[in-house]
């Protein structure tokens, strides 16, 4: 009787691997280094049989798996390029944006620095090079160490669109490879400043300062007032099906939506 039970229930284990599902995840940083992580952990307490491989690398890698069929969404926090769009089309795919939540990409600077806010242009003159010391913000005297995101990232392109005029980095700018890196590296450094999304404006050491006199929160994303707020994506190629329409009905839904506020975006409810 045991070994007719045993038998059983290999048979049973080995149907449930028959339909196990994998969902594979690419692309942003500012969604795939916390957000999917969660959303993930959530849909897999209902949904046991399906696992995950979640890459989070830039939204240039997440659009590209899209295009090459080695992802079934692909996570962006920029929209496609026309470049992208074409180099799509070319292959017979269709890039479908979805917005999954909104962000604020915050301007930080070391918690010891006694700069509470910027303009825009002071921002833009900043990150370009063309202010070199902090004095010349209201600083403390001391050359300003640059720190920005790799150009796959859709938050370093998105930086230019939003606070520097398509103009391009400073020559002497460090890139990073993710948010949180971004935020170690400022908050280790006196002279530091960089950005991050909301949802990373928490990190020791750092403190976003206002832009325009508005700071990056989500009641000022919310009400439109905070300049440097953008959307984020789910990419597909056309209209999802199977699990990542499922997974994509998850994020939007009123659970998925809490989990995206609860990790500091917006929601899109």
């Amino acid at each position: 009787m045991k070994k007719i039970l045993f038998t059983l229930s290999l048979l049973c284990s080995a149907a449930s691997l028959l339909h196990a599902e994998k969902l594979v995840i690419k692309g942003s940083d500012t969604i795939g280094a916390k957000l999917a992580p969660m959303l993930a952990e959530e849909y897999k307490a209902n949904h046991p049989d399906v696992s995950f491989e979640i890459a989070a690398e830039g939204s240039t890698t997440g659009i590209t798996a899209i295009i090459d069929g080695t992802a079934q969404i692909g996570m962006a926090s920029r929209p496609a390029k026309a470049t992208e769009d074409s180099g799509a089309s070319a292959k017979g795919v269709t890039l479908k944006p979805t917005i999954i939540a909104f962000d604020g990409i915050g301007v930080i600077v070391n918690s010891g620095n006694p700069v509470t806010s910027l303009t825009k242009k002071q921002i833009e003159q900043i990150f370009t090079g063309d202010i070199t010391d902090w004095s010349a913000v209201g600083g403390k005297p001391g050359p300003i160490s640059i720190y920005t995101r790799n150009t796959s990232s859709g938050t370093y392109s998105e930086f230019k669109e939003l606070a520097m005029n398509k103009r391009d980095y400073a020559g002497s700018s460090q890139k990073m490879a993710g948010n949180e890196q971004i935020a170690a590296e400022v908050g280790k450094n006196p002279a530091g400043v960089g950005y991050v999304g909301l949802a990373y404006l928490d990190a020791s050491g750092i403190k976003a300062v206002g832009v325009n006199g508005t700071t990056p929160t989500v009641e000022n994303v919310q009400a439109k007032k905070y300049p440097f707020a953008r959307p984020l994506f789910y990419y597909t190629n056309g209209q999802p099906s199977g699990e990542a329409a499922k997974f994509i009905d998850f994020t939007l839904s009123s659970a998925g939506q809490q989990i995206v506020s609860k990790v500091g975006f917006v929601s899109v409810k």
